[in-house]
């Protein structure tokens, strides 16, 4: 059983900002649950009860369409170095669209990167520390180029198409609010 808390205290701050992969995990009423690892300098700590993270475009979109029906969003640390530490902020998020008034401001919290597809403004409920004493090892041998690239391919005209495409519906057929009907 691990430790709660009602919001990030500095030390689990500083345990994020260690980290170079992340985790989340949303579901719908019904249907799959998503958990999906998440990297590229995509996350910012805005204060104990809120977390703001990019989502960059991919080939699903699960995340938005299932806050579109329940609320509920969890994201999760772990430890693969030295110090074993499991860490979750369980809360809800706001979803943000490139075409939402308040994207640009958001935005701004990140370097510019081509492929941007969503903001999730997360509001944090509970915290929870484990112990991760069965997380093994593993070294950071740095951050894939590969999404950036296939971005840079695809051009700024292209990956809209891309989102229509492809990032419409989630795994269940329910939608994922990319495109503004």
């Amino acid at each position: 059983m691990g430790t709660q808390y009602d919001s990030l205290s500095d030390q689990h701050i500083a345990f994020i900002g260690e980290q170079h992969l992340f985790f989340t995990g949303t579901a719908g009423a019904s249907g799959k649950v998503n958990i999906s690892p998440k990297g590229m300098d995509s996350l910012r700590v805005m204060g104990p009860n809120r977390i703001l993270w990019r989502n960059f475009t991919g080939s699903g979109n699960e995340t938005a369409g299932h806050l579109a029906q329940v609320n509920r969003m969890t994201l999760m640390w772990c430890s693969f170095t030295k110090r074993p530490m499991i860490l979750r902020a369980y809360g809800t998020a706001r979803t943000l669209h490139p075409r939402d008034a308040d994207w640009a401001e958001m935005a701004a919290h990140f370097p510019d990167q081509l492929g941007m597809r969503q903001i999730y403004d997360m509001q944090i409920d509970m915290v929870q520390k484990s112990c991760g004493y069965a997380v093994p090892f593993f070294d950071h041998a740095g951050d894939r180029d590969t999404l950036k690239h296939w971005a840079e391919d695809k051009g700024a005209e292209g990956i809209p198409a891309y989102w229509t495409e492809r990032n419409t519906q989630t795994l269940d057929g329910a939608p994922t609010g990319i495109v503004e009907e």
